[in-house]
């Protein structure tokens, strides 16, 4: 703009008018700024009329000193009270005031830990509710479809449906058979230690199978697909979510609730109860084994007591909250794959979030239903 052997630019105040002339350039910016300072020390220049009419030369460096000095709001308006300014100087001008407006804001002041945690506990709670309230719209829509497929036998997806049964329920069978029977060989271990001072190592047979068949076997089984299942369907619904296959499977006329949702869903409720079932025989299996060799009860004396002092409805209250916890894990996978963005990430975040969520449901459904049939003497 301006050459080397050219004065630096001036500010003059005369008759309450700022007057400022000369070139405003990087070669002139420590005069300048001595300048600025100088004229901040002695008055404000925000109520001050200002001419720019003597304005020789003009570079970003310059812009900047001449924001500082008259305010970042004023100069975005430039153009309004510096009409005659040249375009070009006027753009510069309200360019760098605008860049600047937001770091020569005063900051705002931290707030205190206590409001910090306030606010993000307040933040928390209401993500929790819009969450729920998606989960109770999305098992609504799918009790609605449920409904409208079961009276329409050949939209049944049979195929879908048995496929998923055997990837949920019997590839699942080896591992919760197997803690099963280890938690039923360590209930049966701390039952057998504490009794043992009261002289009723006796009662370990009834303790291990009130555990199982009221609460072990329906909730080691219910969190293990939750693991296991809620995250695989969460991954598959998700991964198809972000290649685009649920936009292309709505785009040829078809129902993703109806041919994703309902035969996970369907296959969890029929798999849970026959895992629930196989978690108590080897849960009490675990039991046994321990009463058998370390308690000196033998089989046929253990076999007596369960079908003596063991009623069937504790069996029963066990095996009917299956289909419940079954539902809930399904629901609750099946939705957090429709959530997902898009991304890789967005598939790991949902996916962990659908095993938290369900095993969460699970054991707090659980501790509703015991307090229920608790009261209720069931």
């Amino acid at each position: 703009m301006a050459s080397t052997d050219t004065a630096p630019g001036q500010l003059h105040v005369t008759d309450s008018r700022l007057q400022i002339s000369g070139d405003w350039t990087l070669e002139h910016y420590a005069v300048l700024r001595q300048q600025v300072r100088s004229h901040h020390s002695a008055s404000s220049a925000g109520d001050e009329a200002v001419d720019l009419s003597g304005l020789a030369g003009l570079d970003t460096a310059g812009a900047r000193l001449l924001v500082e000095l008259l305010g970042a709001e004023r100069m975005a308006n430039v153009s309004q009270w510096a009409a005659d300014l040249p375009q070009a100087r006027q753009a510069l001008l309200e360019t760098v005031a605008r860049v600047l407006r937001k770091s020569l804001e005063p900051t705002r002041p931290r707030r205190a830990p206590l409001a910090d945690w306030l606010v993000d506990i307040g933040e928390r709670v209401t993500a929790l509710w819009h969450q729920q309230r998606m989960l109770l719209g999305f098992i609504g829509l799918t009790l609605t479809t449920l409904l409208a497929c079961l009276l329409r036998p050949w939209r049944w997806r049979v195929t879908a449906l048995v496929a998923h049964i055997h990837q949920t329920g019997l590839n699942a069978v080896p591992i919760v058979a197997l803690l099963t029977f280890l938690v039923g060989a360590v209930v049966a271990f701390l039952g057998a230690t504490v009794l043992r001072d009261f002289g009723a190592t006796i009662f370990t047979v009834n303790l291990v199978a009130f555990a199982f068949l009221r609460e072990f076997g329906v909730l080691l089984a219910a969190i293990l697909l939750a693991g296991r299942t809620a995250s695989a369907f969460t991954a598959q619904i998700g991964a198809m979510k972000a290649n685009e296959e649920i936009d292309a499977i709505r785009a040829i006329g078809l129902d993703p609730m109806e041919l994703l949702v309902l035969p996970r869903l369907l296959a969890m409720m029929v798999i849970l109860p026959i895992l629930t079932f196989i978690g108590m025989l080897c849960g009490i299996l675990g039991g046994a084994l321990v009463c058998i060799f370390m308690l000196d009860i033998s089989a046929t004396q253990f076999l007596a007591i369960l079908q003596r002092d063991i009623p069937l409805n504790h069996f029963l209250v066990g095996l009917g909250k299956a289909p419940i916890f079954a539902f809930l894990i399904g629901v609750i996978g099946c939705l957090e794959g429709f959530k997902v963005s898009g991304s890789a990430q967005s598939v790991g975040e949902h996916t962990t979030s659908s095993v938290v969520q369900s095993i969460f449901m699970v054991i707090l459904l659980d501790a509703v239903a015991a307090l229920f049939f608790m009261e209720m003497g069931w």
